[in-house]
């Protein structure tokens, strides 16, 4: 990891670069498969499901068949683990529910919204080599709490043209409607674009590489929605003399292990946890099955020491990291100053991975500093919010007349007829 000392602030945008690949490099991949998917459909699908997976199928639905078979090969601690996450993650989820706002805002005018299910939505998991069945509870839970009658999931074949059995189980535990055995580029344009297996659907959920966040920006050209731009995951970690270095190690590989292109950082005012957590980096690094991974995700990693807490909080909202751990003594000065965040996670004994799995919370976060402007997944993004009014009489007659000077005003004779038709029923 790199050590940077006191950076001055006029530098901090270089310092806090993210290790992506510009979206003009993968654009024009994206651009030709997405042609291919539109026009040739399934032909297409299977095409690049070969290129890039390895695996000819001729058939890229799962039946019930192998989601029954799977269910058997998942043994029954994971079971158990996975059904208390379920439980957690709906519990916190089922908490976001809002009743119907209702206003009057005039005698006679009232006005309401309430909030529909976005009907048909899609799912995308990563497989590879991490198969992120995780990612299921925390986008089919809030799809389902929401109503939405069409949950598809999209997920990459193994060389043998199976799925990760976790992956069926939590699918069907969660209520997905349809699993496919399609992944990356090709997945999001066949949600997008609908083929002759694959369902089109309104919105499109879920992480991926840089390949599949850019191929999510593409499907919005397609008047199809998305979550958000999530990319390669990252984390930032705030500790001072109070955090344990080797939890905080801990969590830095918990991100680091992601993926080649992750980031992670540490932020502290202390010379000595930063010294103490690059030994403990080193040392755990060594032991971690996805070693050669991580190694390359910390080559693009910091340990950043400045000079007090509100040089630190200022850094953290420039960087808006998508996982925010704060370690500190003065915790508080953390927890109100943060501003842009995915999720923020205190304490010595709360580490990133509760987030990622069972505490309740969603892990579907904005990479890529988008947290400054985008939320992580959650009820509310599964649903639209729909606006209702009704006005009578007496309404009409209250607001009628500011209606017509305004209409007027901007040059929309129509508008203002619309308005005063109705003004002169009422005199008649």
């Amino acid at each position: 990891m790199k050590i940077i000392k006191n950076p001055l602030q006029k530098n901090w945008s270089d310092i806090l670069k993210r290790p992506t690949q510009t979206i003009d490099d993968i654009e024009a991949t994206v651009n030709e498969i997405f042609a291919e998917v539109k026009t040739k459909g399934d032909q297409a699908i299977t095409k690049y499901t070969s290129l890039f997976d390895g695996i000819s199928l001729n058939n890229f639905q799962v039946s019930m068949e192998e989601i029954v078979s799977a269910e058997k090969e998942i043994s029954t601690e994971l079971k158990s683990a996975i059904q208390l996450a379920k439980e957690n993650i709906t519990k916190f989820h089922a908490a976001q529910k809002t009743d119907r706002v209702e206003v009057e805002t005039q005698s006679g005018v009232k006005c309401w919204q309430e909030k529909r299910p976005i009907q048909k939505v899609g799912l995308y998991i990563p497989g590879g080599s991490a198969p992120l069945f995780s990612t299921i509870l925390m986008l089919a839970i809030p799809a389902n709490l929401a109503g939405c009658k069409e949950i598809i999931l999209c997920t990459p074949p193994n060389k043998e043209g199976k799925i990760n059995p976790a992956i069926l189980y939590t699918a069907n535990l969660c209520g997905v409607t349809k699993i496919f055995k399609v992944g990356g580029i090709q997945a999001i344009a066949g949600m997008t674009f609908g083929t002759e297996t694959i369902p089109q659907v309104y919105k499109i959920f879920g992480p991926g590489n840089q390949f599949v966040t850019v191929a999510k920006q593409l499907a919005t050209r397609f008047n199809v929605a998305i979550d958000m731009p999530a990319g390669p995951s990252e984390l930032l970690v705030f500790a001072d003399e109070t955090a344990k270095p080797s939890f905080v190690a801990s969590d830095l590989l918990s991100q680091a292990e992601h993926g080649a292109d992750s980031q992670v950082i540490l932020v502290t005012t202390s010379e000595e946890i930063l010294e103490s957590v690059e030994k403990e980096v080193e040392s755990q690094l060594e032991k971690l099955p996805r070693k050669d991974i991580a190694t390359k995700a910390i080559e693009n990693s910091k340990l950043i020491l400045v000079k007090d807490e509100e040089v630190a909080l200022n850094l953290i909202n420039q960087y808006a990291p998508e996982h925010f751990i704060v370690i500190a003594e003065n915790e508080k000065f953390f927890v109100d100053g943060i501003e842009n965040a995915g999720s923020v996670f205190i304490g010595n004994y709360t580490p990133e991975s509760a987030g990622d799995y069972a505490s309740g919370t969603n892990h579907t976060l904005p990479t890529n500093a988008y947290a400054k402007q985008y939320s992580g997944v959650n009820l509310d993004s599964f649903q639209k919010s729909m606006t209702f009014q009704k006005i009578d009489e007496k309404g009409i007659k209250t607001i009628g007349k500011a209606i017509e000077l305004m209409a007027e005003a901007e040059g929309l004779q129509a508008h203002k007829n619309a308005v005063t038709l109705r003004l002169k029923s009422l005199e008649e």
